[in-house]
């Protein structure tokens, strides 16, 4: 018998009526022959509920404990999840992470799965079970404590789960009914692709698509795992949603199959730092020990043995990132005339497989954005994507603007 991968988020398991709903779906595919590995998150807002709950009683907390609370949340809607399902008269049972188990590192809040047995759900689907239930975002470490993986974990443990089990595939039910060309409330032109690669969705998940974790995405690449993206809210065809697979499944790419955007951004330029071998490692280092998400770097030409070095990061660790950088001055580690925060910018990207056969992407995309006055600031490039750091005034127009050129509105 076929096995299944189904994953519910917290709006789909917001309350029993949608807990009714999301087991409709399970009990369908248990009509068509699969045994259903389901994977659920915490009703919508219960994590955020258990999390000031936490901080309010501790706010130097025990990470130990943080993870022993907020984990609670994905066992409460296993348990009522499995409960629905044997009043369908169909054979489910509750599975928390450590009863798998899934075993993990011991980074808590931010554990990584190292291991799936499937021993014990192996006995228990021979013994008759259909359903195994999953409580998503945790497991146990090595010491016997509970883990969990971060935010957006239940999508990593449905993936970990149908690598693990061989599964036909995953599907992840979500408030969206698929992967779009961009994001709908920014332009109506906005389609829904049928089929994405691997490579293209992690790109657009890095980017700030909000759609799959990042992780996820990396993990089903690994593993070859089938994702589809759904809808719980809308009935299930052939059809429906955007299926993540890999690039010999598409017949033909499209050269950009999508337009992403993060929006809170912030440039930060080094002025006049002293150019000698490893002062990128002198200004990076740091950074990093602070916990800063560098992303686009771009270093001036050196005039007179000095040069300007511009990074971007996300908007909320500028702070963070001006105490590094000056605790590293005073040290004498790195020698700088001046620290510049641009903090109303965004960034803003095309994403396409296609493009590793076709020139003039770039081109195309620079041409588009100064035909509507946009000024770039900071570009990169990789082999499927080209990133640009635009005034944050001008994301949505420029999110519009490329989305037009590319003809994304004939996407599929």
């Amino acid at each position: 018998m076929s096995r299944l991968v189904m994953k519910f988020g917290g709006t789909s398991v917001a309350d029993l009526d949608r807990i009714r709903n999301a087991a409709g779906k399970v009990a369908r595919e248990v009509a068509n022959g699969h045994e259903v590995i389901v994977v659920v998150s915490a009703m919508s807002g219960k994590t955020n509920e258990l999390v000031a709950l936490v901080e309010a009683t501790s706010p130097m907390f025990d990470a130990r404990e943080y993870d022993a609370v907020v984990s609670s949340g994905e066992n409460v809607t296993a348990g009522l999840m499995a409960l629905t399902l044997q009043e369908m008269d169909i054979p489910a049972r509750s599975w928390q992470g450590w009863q798998v188990p899934l075993k993990t590192t011991s980074a808590h809040s931010a554990a990584r799965i190292t291991e799936i047995p499937t021993d014990n759900l192996d006995a228990k689907f021979a013994e008759g079970m259909k359903v195994a239930v999953i409580a998503g975002f945790q497991g146990i470490a090595e010491d016997g404590r509970i883990t969990t993986l971060g935010r957006g974990g239940s999508d990593t443990t449905a993936v970990a789960f149908a690598a693990a089990f061989d599964a036909e595939r995953c599907d992840i039910y979500t408030d969206v009914d698929g992967v779009y060309t961009t994001d709908p409330r920014i332009t109506d032109k906005a389609r829904r692709l049928d089929r994405i690669s691997y490579e293209e969705m992690l790109e657009l998940a890095s980017l700030g698509a909000k759609v799959l974790q990042t992780r996820s995405v990396e993990l089903a690449m690994r593993y070859k795992v089938r994702l589809r993206v759904l809808s719980s809210f809308e009935d299930v065809t052939e059809n429906s949603g955007t299926l993540v697979c890999s690039e010999e499944e598409i017949m033909e790419s499209n050269v950009v199959s999508g337009v992403a955007y993060s929006r809170d951004e912030a440039k930060m330029t080094l002025v006049s730092v002293a150019d000698r071998p490893g002062i990128a490692a002198a200004i990076f280092t740091p950074l990093a020990e602070a916990g800063v998400n560098v992303d686009m770097i771009v270093q001036n030409i050196s005039e007179e043995g000095r040069t300007d070095m511009t990074f971007s990061c996300p908007v909320g660790q500028v702070a963070r990132a001006e105490a590094a950088l000056n605790a590293a001055q005073e040290r004498g580690e790195i020698n700088f005339r001046g620290l510049i925060a641009d903090r109303d910018v965004c960034k803003v990207s095309v994403v396409g497989i296609g493009m590793r056969s076709h020139a003039g992407v770039a081109a195309q995309m620079f041409q588009a954005l100064a035909a509507e006055g946009v000024n770039i600031k900071v570009i990169t490039t990789s082999e499927i994507k080209v990133s640009v750091l635009v005034d944050r005034k001008y994301m949505e127009l420029a999110v519009q603007a490329l989305h037009d050129t590319f003809g994304l509105e004939n996407a599929a």
